[in-house]
């Protein structure tokens, strides 16, 4: 098996794999403990971590700065981006959906040189894989902190079920570890003896700069700037400090205390008591996954087209034709605000 299997293979240098193939696995469904928790608005409270913790692998970080627009146009790249990061759960029950695929060839061109002389790609499978962890065990981060809270056999359980969801990408199954314990050493190993403080880290933590988020719009500029934006930097940054394990915190020289931990705790009860005991799942949810669980369920049929990302997040005119961008210029459906649809 190479590393990067069908259109990507050229794209990253082959290597022998004596491990499981990504043909392997089925992808997720309904049954899923995935399916039931993951991909609701709750992981919004974690999204300075993850792009974050993402970027201080060295590698990654080096790709995001030199190749991507994030910083230019933050809130329509991270809107547009849940819609196939999703998907590549969700789409299971769409016909025809290669979603996973899809997102590997975003990431084909991404490579260059790093400052030390050394090389990139994003394709790389210790890249590649470093956003898969983050992602999948981003949720089981969120879950312990915010809720539904899991039990070890269900944080196994998502293990798992993440080999199936990283094997919808079609790529090397060789940095995936075989069991939930060993993950937990790759994490830790990751965590103090990879991960790097880097400009792209700085420059997502840093969100004074950020505007109101397209769908927010109406907010007053004088309002958003003088009183939301240092508020929110204030919060988000805490958040993403509790979030942090303590050797991340060490690495980017940040204090936690024993009266942050509590504070932390009580807010994660209340979230949980808000998010997940009080409020509708189907309110909760981002609309790919909505749009999944309503194919299941019957309130849309299961032959009905994707539902796509609402037009104002689309890329800059200028980028609509790259590559890199997942731009759907002509959809059926499109999501609008939570819980409606349009189209095209």
């Amino acid at each position: 098996m190479t590393e990067v299997m069908d259109a990507a293979t050229e794209a990253c240098p082959v290597h022998t794999d004596d491990t499981a193939s990504a043909h392997d696995y089925e992808p997720l469904g309904p049954d899923s403990l995935t399916w039931q928790i993951w991909g609701t608005w709750t992981g919004m409270f974690q999204g300075l971590w993850a792009g974050s913790i993402q970027n201080m692998h060295p590698k990654l970080g080096a790709a995001v700065w030199d190749h991507s627009d994030f910083f230019g146009e933050r809130w329509q790249r991270l809107m547009r981006s849940l819609y196939p990061i999703s998907g590549v759960v969700f789409d299971s029950v769409v016909p025809g959906a290669q979603t996973g695929l899809e997102v590997r060839d975003y990431h084909r061109t991404v490579k260059g040189t790093m400052d030390d002389g050394s090389r990139y790609h994003a394709l790389d499978p210790d890249v590649f894989y470093w956003a898969h962890a983050t992602f999948w065990y981003g949720n089981v981060r969120l879950c312990e902190r915010f809720g539904p809270f899991l039990t070890e056999d269900q944080k196994r359980q998502l293990f798992e079920e993440s080999k199936a969801w990283y094997a919808q990408y079609g790529v090397s199954m060789r940095p995936v570890p075989d069991t939930y314990e060993d993950f937990l050493e790759y994490w830790d190993y990751m965590c103090r003896n990879v991960l790097r403080d880097h400009v792209s880290v700085r420059t997502v933590l840093d969100i004074t700069q950020l505007p109101p988020p397209p769908f927010l719009g109406f907010i007053p500029t004088w309002l958003w700037d003088r009183y939301l934006v240092p508020q929110n930097q204030k919060l988000f940054m805490w958040l993403t400090t509790g979030f942090y394990d303590e050797p991340v915190r060490e690495i980017l020289g940040l204090e936690w205390t024993d009266t942050d931990e509590r504070r932390f705790r009580l807010l994660g009860k209340g979230i949980n008591l808000v998010m997940h005991k009080l409020l509708p799942k189907r309110v909760l949810r981002h609309p790919r996954p909505r749009d999944a669980w309503d194919r299941v369920t019957g309130r849309v049929a299961a032959d009905a087209p994707i539902v796509h990302t609402p037009t104002r997040n689309l890329p800059p005119e200028s980028e609509r034709d790259n590559p890199m961008h997942y731009c759907p210029m002509s959809a059926a459906r499109r999501a609008s605000y939570p819980g409606v649809l349009t189209a095209d």
